[in-house]
């Protein structure tokens, strides 16, 4: 187990030398989430273990975080917990990527160059935000019952009453 985080590695690398990192990223280095989050104090929690289950070069692991999102309805803080599973198989191509089990889900590596730890702690965050953050009292308006609709009159019902007497 490495004793501080990476900012790059090569994930093939680590699968075969059986890697495990655990440590804390700081939101605030995590750039492509800031358009999303209200506030970037905080860490990410990562315990990912780089390994081969079968014939694929597997990433497992889990991360967690305290995001603080805006409430798209109200505006204000919404505190969201993320524990995230990860369970990727790392592919070289979008072929490969049809290869995969269902378990898991792909991890592109297109080339030979380093890649930031950082980007796949930022592709589980955004994929654990709801395309649209809101507090649970914050929902939709609610549709009128059954009762308050029958409470109201209805205005071709004065209609029907002169269809029968002219009749």
């Amino acid at each position: 187990m490495l004793d501080h985080l990476p900012d790059k590695l090569d994930p093939y690398e680590f699968v075969e030398k059986k890697r495990r990192i655990k440590g804390k990223l700081a939101l605030s280095a995590l750039d492509r989430l800031h358009d999303l989050l209200l506030n970037f104090e905080g860490v990410a929690n990562i315990d990912l273990e780089f390994r081969r289950e079968a014939r694929i070069a597997a990433v497992v692991g889990r991360i967690e975080a305290e995001l603080v999102l805006r409430c798209q309805c109200c505006l204000e803080a919404l505190p969201w917990p993320v524990a995230s599973e990860v369970r990727l198989g790392l592919v070289r191509s979008i072929d490969e990527a049809d290869l995969l089990p269902e378990a898991f889900e792909p991890l592109l590596v297109e080339s030979e160059e380093p890649m930031a730890l950082a980007d796949i702690v930022q592709d589980e965050l955004l994929l654990a935000i709801p395309p649209i953050p809101q507090h649970e009292y914050c929902g939709p308006p609610k549709k009128p019952g059954k009762a308050a609709a029958e409470a109201r009159e209805n205005p071709f019902a004065a209609l029907a009453q002169l269809k029968k007497t002219n009749l």
